[in-house]
């Protein structure tokens, strides 16, 4: 990474984040704040190192510390990404009634900065994190959506939809839920990764074994598991539908 490298812009971070490895991420983010001097670049890459700390276990509070070390208060870039980070990371230390108003402020921060992606991050949180609100807010984020034509943003149609669609699942209602992981698929499909399309396919099954229709999730699970036969996710949905431990049959 150049030293000069700025702005630190969004295809930048997705290539330093692994998602599934919260420490080899921290490890990137520790690296790339070694090389670049620029103040704002480095600001941006404490909150993700940041929030890459405070994904591993018992570490809440040097991720704390790390957005605490930051000055937002030139920027309301910046100070949108604080908001987030320190939103995020509370909900994820269980204080979900903190991390509303936080994640509401990061809203409002990313919208006056025109940071689109920042908004629909925050939004798709809030619709987890609001109990009693959640539809409120996915709304806001599929208005937000349909004017938009970046890949790379219309990427977050997945979350959103698939975020909306566990909450009809939690409320036991799988029928609603289906509509919104089709939709969540369609997206992957379009717009999302190689993991976005897997994960779209695993949920709508897991909603069909829900509405009875075991012969489709089961064909479902079945290709998934042909494609990786170690996800345990899928190996757990593999032995509910069947009866038997996809390795006792072997």
């Amino acid at each position: 990474m150049d030293d000069d490298l700025r702005p630190i812009d969004q295809k930048l971070l997705d290539a330093l984040w692994d998602f599934s490895d919260a420490t080899a991420s921290e490890n990137r983010f520790t690296g790339a704040l070694a090389v670049v001097s620029d103040d704002a670049a480095r600001a941006i890459l404490v909150t993700q190192l940041a929030r890459a700390v405070g994904a591993q276990d018992e570490r809440s509070d040097e991720a704390f510390a790390l957005l605490d070390s930051l000055d937002s208060s030139g920027s309301p870039s910046i100070a949108a990404r604080v908001l987030l980070e320190r939103g995020r990371l509370t909900a994820y230390t269980g204080q979900v009634d903190e991390a509303v108003p936080l994640l509401t402020n990061a809203v409002r921060e990313a919208a006056a900065a025109g940071e689109t992606f920042l908004v629909l991050d925050a939004l798709h949180l809030l619709a987890v994190v609001d109990e009693g609100h959640e539809e409120e807010w996915a709304g806001e984020g599929f208005a937000l959506l349909d004017g938009l034509t970046d890949t790379r943003l219309l990427r977050w149609g997945v979350a959103v939809n698939n975020n909306l669609a566990w909450t009809f699942m939690n409320r036991e209602q799988p029928a609603e839920a289906l509509t919104y992981f089709e939709a969540a698929r369609d997206v992957a499909e379009r717009h999302g990764t190689t993991e976005q399309k897997r994960v779209a396919r695993w949920a709508i099954a897991r909603c069909l074994r829900e509405l009875g229709r075991t012969d489709e999730a089961l064909a479902i699970q079945n290709d998934l598991a042909r494609l990786d036969p170690a996800d345990p996710y899928v190996i757990e949905e593999l032995e509910v539908l069947t009866g038997v431990s996809p390795a006792a049959s072997e």
